[in-house]
C-alpha cells in the first residue's frame, strides 16, 4: 500500500513539473483583471516645442499603474499616440517596454508629433494610451483609457515660399520653391528657370501652396520693390535665374546665370567653360565632357564672382569657394548640376 501512494505522489508532483514548464499551460491561469491607467501627464496639459532648445532637454513623462492579470506574471507595456479624434486608426507606436514609465526628450516627441499627424507650428491634440499584453506571443491584451494633451510641434525644413508663372502653367502646387536662411526668417532664394509673368506665394497653415495664400508681387513702379496688395505680375524673359525674396523688407532681385565647368580637369582647363545645359523636366543642368585628373568647379556668366561652387559645406551641399578635384581614371564623364532644391544644391559625376 505505500508503495502505491508512493508512485500516486511522484505522478502527481510530474504532473505539477510539468506544467510548470510549459508557458501555455501557465497563461491559461491568467485572466485580465484590469489595464492600467495614465496617472501623467494630466488630461488637457498644453506643451510648446522650442526648436531653438537643446533636442535632449527632457519633454514630456508618461506614466502608468500597473495592468492586473490576476496572477503575478511579467507584462509588456506598449505606449501608443495618435491625433487627437482618429480613434487610433493609425496609431504611431512610441515604445514597447516592462517598465510603467517614458521619458521623451524634445527631438524624440517633436518626431512623435509630427509622425502622428501633426502641424508644425500649430498646436494639435494627441491621444495616449497604454496596452499591456503577457507572453511571447503578447496575449491578453488589455487597453488604458484615454489622456489627451495639445502639442505644438516644429520643423527644421527650412521655410519656403512657390514661384508660380508662365514657366509651369501658373500652378503653385507645383512651383520651383525658393528657401529661407532659416526659421523665422524671410530671405528667401533659390534657383529657377523663368518664362515671362510670375509672382511669389507663401505656404498655407498646413504647408500647401494655392491662390489664396499669402502672395507677393511687383508694385508696379520700383525695380526689385515687392508688394502684397494692388501688384503687379514680375516679369522676366526665358532663362535660368538665381532669385531672391526679402517678404519681410519687401525686396527682391532676378539675375540670369548661364552655368558651367571650368577646371585643369575639364578640355579647355582654367581659360573657359564648358557650358552645360538645362533640362526643365528635371530641373538640372547637364555635360557629358572629358575629364582628367585636376582641379575644377563650376561657374557662372564665364566670370569669377558671386557665382561658383568648389567645395562642401558641413551637411554635404555645394557651397561657393574653394575647388573640387577630380582624381579618377581620364575618360568622358555625365555631371549633373542639381539646383532644384534651394539652399541644398548637389551634383553627380557618373562614367559614361
Amino acid at each position: 500500500m505505500k508503495n502505491i501512494f508512493k508512485v500516486l505522489f511522484l505522478s502527481i508532483l510530474l504532473v505539477t513539473i510539468t506544467s510548470c514548464d510549459n508557458e501555455d499551460t501557465v497563461q491559461l491561469t491568467l485572466a485580465p483583471q484590469g489595464g492600467g491607467m495614465i496617472t501623467e501627464p494630466a488630461q488637457g496639459t498644453t506643451i510648446v516645442l522650442n526648436p531653438t532648445e537643446s533636442q535632449t532637454n527632457p519633454a514630456l513623462t508618461v506614466n502608468w499603474t500597473a495592468s492586473s492579470y490576476g496572477t503575478p506574471t511579467e507584462v509588456t507595456y506598449t505606449v501608443e499616440l495618435a491625433q487627437a479624434g482618429t480613434s487610433f486608426a493609425e496609431p504611431f507606436t512610441a515604445t514597447s517596454t516592462t517598465n510603467r514609465y517614458v521619458t521623451w526628450n524634445v527631438g524624440e516627441l517633436n518626431n512623435i508629433a509630427v509622425s502622428s499627424g501633426l502641424t508644425p507650428f500649430m498646436e494639435g491634440g494627441l491621444d495616449i494610451r497604454i496596452t499591456s499584453t503577457v507572453g511571447t506571443t503578447g496575449s491578453l491584451l488589455q487597453t488604458s483609457e484615454v489622456v489627451s494633451i495639445f502639442v505644438t510641434p516644429f520643423t527644421t525644413d527650412l521655410p519656403k515660399i512657390a514661384v508660380p508663372g508662365n514657366h509651369q502653367g501658373w500652378d503653385p502646387a507645383s512651383a520651383p520653391l525658393l528657401a529661407a536662411s532659416a526659421f523665422a526668417q524671410t530671405d528667401y532664394e533659390g534657383y529657377v528657370w523663368l518664362d515671362g509673368g510670375h509672382k511669389f506665394v507663401a505656404p498655407n497653415e498646413t504647408g500647401g501652396f494655392f491662390w489664396g495664400n499669402t502672395d507677393w508681387g511687383w508694385n508696379g513702379t520700383d525695380v526689385g520693390v515687392l508688394v502684397e496688395e494692388g501688384e503687379s505680375d514680375l516679369s522676366a524673359t526665358a532663362g535660368y535665374y538665381f532669385v531672391k525674396a526679402d517678404t519681410g523688407e519687401l525686396t527682391y532681385s532676378e539675375v540670369e546665370v548661364n552655368w558651367g565647368i571650368i577646371g585643369a580637369a575639364t578640355p579647355t582647363g582654367w581659360d573657359s567653360d564648358t557650358d552645360l545645359v538645362y533640362d526643365p523636366a528635371t530641373r538640372t543642368l547637364s555635360v557629358d565632357i572629358d575629364l582628367i585628373p585636376g582641379g575644377w568647379k563650376f561657374r557662372g556668366n564665364n566670370e569669377w564672382g558671386p557665382f561658383e561652387y568648389g567645395s562642401f559645406n558641413a551637411d554635404g551641399y555645394l557651397t561657393p569657394g574653394g575647388d573640387y578635384v577630380f582624381d579618377g581614371p581620364s575618360g568622358n564623364y555625365h555631371v549633373v548640376l542639381d539646383l532644384s532644391n534651394p539652399r541644398e544644391y548637389t551634383f553627380t559625376l557618373t562614367a559614361n
